[in-house]
């Protein structure tokens, strides 16, 4: 049995560029999907926020059109609801990385808040990176990729990677309206080498120990892909 680590953001709201409050938080198919699958496994999930709070899921991800239909929206509720750990997770602070066979990473648009400026956040990707154990990041939330920078350099530069495109933040209204891109950021300020997929169709990269997602169906195939590397 693996200890996998859910590195999840605690925020509740977006900032915009306007200064007005984007309400938020994880997406629910990106936590309950990769949940369901390692739990099912015999793997055990730990849960860490910063601060500790409990997090918030962005209601929209819960919305029938959003998650498959009503039933898909059910299913993930019940998955949420079923998921302890969600209402008792550690502080980013206090994890010890040595700790866990992997570390998970949902997003959702709550890491564009705080887990891109959070040092914890930055010190447990760094760490994670350097042992050689799987590193797994979807659609927001390698946003956290940005608070590995020391001196404005980080150990993921040159490394292959997605994330959720400019061409989806369009998509959802927000590309005009957020203080920056993700796609962008990751590019000009880490150095990475961007790669995508269709737009809302699942799509993956692997470089070395690094598995990223491009958006929130990226996330089962990435759940599967872990359960192979702990198998």
């Amino acid at each position: 049995m693996a200890k996998i680590l859910f590195l999840v953001s605690g925020a509740t709201y977006l900032v915009l560029k306007d200064g007005s409050r984007y309400a938020t938080g994880y997406w629910a198919e990106e936590f309950a999907a990769p949940y369901k699958a390692f739990t099912e496994a015999g793997h055990q999930v730990v849960v860490a926020t910063p601060g500790g709070v409990t997090p918030n899921v962005d209601m929209m991800s819960l919305r029938p059109a959003m998650a498959g239909g009503e039933q898909g929206a059910l299913d993930l509720e019940a998955v949420i609801r079923s998921a302890e750990e969600m209402r008792r997770p550690l502080q980013l602070s206090d994890v010890r990385v040595e700790d866990y066979d992997a570390v998970y990473l949902p997003g959702g648009h709550g890491p564009m808040q705080d887990l891109c400026v959070d040092a914890d956040a930055g010190r447990i990707l760094t760490a994670q990176l350097a042992s050689g154990r799987p590193l797994v990041i979807v659609c927001h939330a390698p946003a956290a990729i940005l608070a590995t920078r020391i001196r404005g350099e980080s150990p993921f530069t040159g490394y292959r990677v997605t994330c959720f495109t400019n061409e989806e933040e369009e998509g959802v209204g927000l590309a005009d309206k957020a203080q920056w891109l993700l796609e962008d950021e990751l590019k000009d300020k880490i150095g990475v080498e961007f790669s995508r997929g269709e737009i809302w169709k699942p799509y993956t990269v692997e470089d070395r120990n690094l598995f990223t997602g491009q958006n929130p169906h990226s996330a089962a195939a990435l759940a599967e892909r872990l359960l192979k590397e702990l198998a």
